[in-house]
C-alpha cells in the first residue's frame, strides 16, 4: 500500500526568506508522525503547504494520491486540519460552531446532527455542548478545535501544536485523545516542540530546524545517532543561574554536551556514574544546590543538540 502522505523536495519562500528548505518524507497509514522542532522552524509553513492554505514555491505533495499543487479540492476532502490557532466562534456553542463547520465542509441535515453528537462524544464534551465558547477552558476550546478537524471523518488529521498555552491536566486529555483516535485508525501528523510529547506519541519523528529536516526515523533510530551515552538531567531552584554551571561541566572530563532548560541542566556523557561526582562537587563549590537527578538514556533532546549543537527550546 502507497504512504498516504508523500513529499518531495517541498520549497517555500517568501520573498528573499526561505521557510521551508527542499524537505521530503512520507507517512504510512495508520502512523502518528511528529514533526518536531523549535518555534520557527518551518513547522507550521509545512503544515499549510500540505493542507493547500499555502502553494508551494517549488517541490510538491501527494495525500490520498492527490498532488497538493494541482488537485487541491480532492485533498481537503481527505484531511482534516486542527491548526495551531483556534478556529471557534466565541459567541456560539460548541454544537453550533461544529454545525456552521459541518456546513463548511458540505454536510447537513441527519447526517450532520449524527456526526456532531459522535464528535462531543469523542472529545468528551457532550454535555457542555450547549455552552458559549467563551465559558470554556483554554483546554476545552483546544478540544472543540480537534472536533471541527474530525467531522468529515478524514483518513490523515494535522495537528499543528495543539498543547500550547494549555494547563497540564488538559494536555493530558488532548495526548489521551490523539492515541485513542489512532488506535481507531486515524493517521496523525502532529507538530511539536515538546520533545517529552512527540516521544510519547510518534510511531516515526522528523526533526525540523530553519526549514530542513535534519533527521527523519524511529525514536530508536534517532536516538542511536548520539551513540552510547547517559543523559543526567539536573533539577536546580527557579532563582538559580544556571549558566556558571553549565559553563562549568562543560570543561570537565566525559562531559561531551551541556545545555539548560526550565531550570533543568541536561549533560550527555559516556558515562553518568563516572560523571556525577565531579558534576555535584562543580555545583557545591558554584554554590548551586541541586534539588534532584535523573539519569536516563538518550532522548530526541540530546538528538537535537547531537545535530545541530542547540537546545530544542533555545
Amino acid at each position: 500500500m502507497p504512504p498516504i502522505l508523500e513529499v518531495h523536495n517541498l520549497v517555500k519562500k517568501y520573498d528573499d526568506f526561505t521557510a521551508v528548505k527542499g524537505i521530503s518524507f512520507d507517512i504510512k497509514e495508520g502512523e502518528i508522525f511528529s514533526l518536531l522542532g523549535p518555534n520557527g522552524a518551518g513547522k507550521t509553513t509545512t503544515i499549510s503547504v500540505l493542507s493547500t492554505l499555502l502553494a508551494p514555491t517549488s517541490g510538491d505533495a501527494a495525500i490520498c494520491g492527490h498532488s497538493v499543487r494541482t488537485e487541491p479540492m480532492a485533498v481537503k476532502r481527505c484531511i482534516g486540519v486542527v491548526p495551531q490557532e483556534l478556529a471557534l466562534y466565541e459567541d456560539l456553542t460548541a454544537q453550533e460552531n461544529l454545525s456552521f463547520w459541518g456546513n463548511m465542509y458540505g454536510l447537513s441535515g441527519r447526517a450532520l446532527s449524527t456526526r456532531i453528537d459522535e464528535v462531543l462524544e469523542q472529545i468528551g464534551l457532550k454535555d457542555k455542548a450547549k455552552q458559549r465558547i467563551r465559558t470554556y477552558s483554554g483546554g476545552m476550546k483546544r478540544r472543540v478545535n480537534i472536533g471541527v478537524g474530525l467531522l468529515h471523518q478524514p483518513r490523515l488529521l494535522f495537528m499543528d501544536e495543539p498543547t500550547v498555552g494549555i494547563d497540564p491536566q488538559s494536555r493530558r486529555a488532548i495526548l489521551d485523545s490523539v492515541k485513542e483516535l489512532n488506535r481507531q485508525g486515524m493517521t496523525v501528523l502532529y507538530t511539536t516542540h515538546y520533545m517529552e510529547e512527540a516521544q510519547e506519541l510518534s510511531d516515526r519523528v522528523g526533526i525540523i530546524d530553519h526549514g530542513e529536516l535534519i533527521a527523519l526515523g524511529t525514536q530508536d533510530e534517532l536516538t542511536r545517532q548520539v551513540g552510547e551515552s547517559d543523559t543526567l538531567i539536573l533539577h536546580i531552584g527557579e532563582n538559580e543561574d544556571p549558566l556558571p554551571l553549565v559553563d562549568a561541566i562543560r570543561g570537565l572530563p566525559g562531559a561531551l554536551q551541556a545545555f539548560d532548560t526550565d531550570h533543568k541542566i541536561t549533560v550527555v556523557t559516556p558515562s553518568a556514574e563516572e560523571l556525577l561526582a565531579p558534576v555535584v562537587s562543580t555545583a557545591d563549590r558554584l554554590n548551586i544546590k541541586i534539588h534532584s537527578i535523573d539519569i536516563s538514556e538518550p532522548n530526541l533532546e540530546a538528538v537535537f543538540l547531537h545535530l545541530t549543537g542547540r537546545a530544542l527550546r533555545d
